[in-house]
């Protein structure tokens, strides 16, 4: 039997990471410089680590129940309710937001159902909807990446099941402001559109401009975690709040497919909640200063207000082929056209040593 037989169709409507693709045309250099990562360069604070060592050094090892531990649980929504707003009390613990996001979809999203996702997008949105069944409909947002109740003013938008919302963003760094971001409510309730909002990235923003559809809405999903403000990435660890039907659906999925989060980083992840991460987030405001202080004269590029990232519009309206020509000068970024339906720009993180910023600004200065 050829092995190629047994795959599903399901797996071949999800395209391979354009990253691993751009890792794999990086993978002959000797000392790149790398901007190319979407985690913190920065390591996990000592209390969380000294919480998962006396958890595994407790026999904390076991399963959870699968909703996550209920210490846990109680002490997140109580921070939700105080931060975002959110109405709902029904929380789970997940496998990072990224495996709430994939329970959310499995639990929600029928075959052929539309689901809006505003371009330029964080990479899964599009992969794990059609993996699903599900008909990603997307909102062009190009030039600003603001998205507003014109942007989803057309009939395929009205029609769709789920919006995915992701501020601070994914690739692009804005953030919506509170007055457009209360009309898109209002418009997701006129329409019957439900909101899964996804706010990994909240505790980076840079100008006071955030704020929780989860306030200004019942009809949301909110996702969360540790992996960025924590740099947990490795620990899997999110959460999802929600109405109770959809939580408990995404439950029951978790108990035959995750099972729970890893124990000892629940457990860990409570002492994250304490921690103050104000000295993080100046850092990184200025490392975003110093990325658009470099660029905005040679490129045409938004400055993020969130996130760590920076959105650049290519010469030639050609990512991909910038992309290439930086790697052969030993500079990993990645081509736009990994969150987008366009290749018109290049994404860069600047979640890394200020030396490395100032290396590969320099490098992108001498390459136009």
């Amino acid at each position: 039997m050829d092995p190629r037989s047994l795959i599903a169709e399901r797996s071949k409507l999800v395209d391979a990471s354009g990253i691993r693709k751009v890792f794999d045309l990086a993978q002959d250099l000797s000392s790149p410089i790398n901007l190319s990562i979407g985690q913190p360069h920065f390591p996990v604070a000592e209390p969380v680590k000294a919480k998962a060592m006396e958890a595994i050094e407790s026999n904390k090892n076991d399963y959870t129940v699968t909703q996550g531990i209920p210490e846990l649980r109680e002490e997140i929504l109580e921070r939700e309710k105080d931060i975002s707003g959110v109405p709902h009390d029904s929380i789970m613990v997940t496998s990072g937001v990224s495996g709430g996001l994939l329970l959310a979809l499995m639990s929600m999203v029928n075959d052929g159902d539309r689901v809006l996702v505003p371009d330029p997008y964080f990479v899964m949105y599009e992969q794990l909807t059609r993996l699903v069944g599900g008909e990603p409909v997307f909102v062009d947002t190009y030039p600003d990446f603001r998205i507003t109740v014109d942007d989803l003013d057309f009939p395929e938008a009205r029609e769709a099941k789920l919006l995915l919302l992701n501020s601070p963003s994914n690739p692009t760094g804005r953030v919506m402001p509170q007055d457009e971001l209360r009309q898109v409510a209002d418009w997701a309730e006129q329409n019957d559109v439900f909101v899964i909002s996804d706010e990994i990235y909240r505790v980076f923003d840079y100008d006071d401009n955030f704020s929780s559809i989860a306030s200004m809405t019942d009809q949301v999903l909110l996702l969360n975690g540790f992996s960025k403000c924590a740099a947990m990435t490795g620990w899997r660890v999110g959460y999802a709040i929600g109405p109770e039907p959809v939580i408990d659906e995404m439950t029951k999925l978790q108990q035959f497919s995750f099972v729970c989060a890893p124990s000892m980083a629940q457990y860990a992840a409570r002492e994250a909640l304490q921690l103050d991460y104000s000295s993080k987030v100046k850092a990184y405001q200025a490392k975003r200063d110093m990325v658009y202080r470099g660029l905005k004269d040679k490129f045409e590029v938004a400055k993020p207000e969130g996130a760590f990232y920076v959105f650049v519009r290519a010469p030639g309206d050609d990512g991909d082929a910038f992309v290439k020509k930086a790697i052969d000068r030993e500079l990993l970024i990645i081509p736009g056209s990994v969150f987008s339906q366009k290749k018109s720009h290049f994404r860069i993180s600047f979640a890394a040593e200020d030396e490395t910023i100032k290396a590969g600004i320099e490098v992108l200065r001498s390459m136009v």
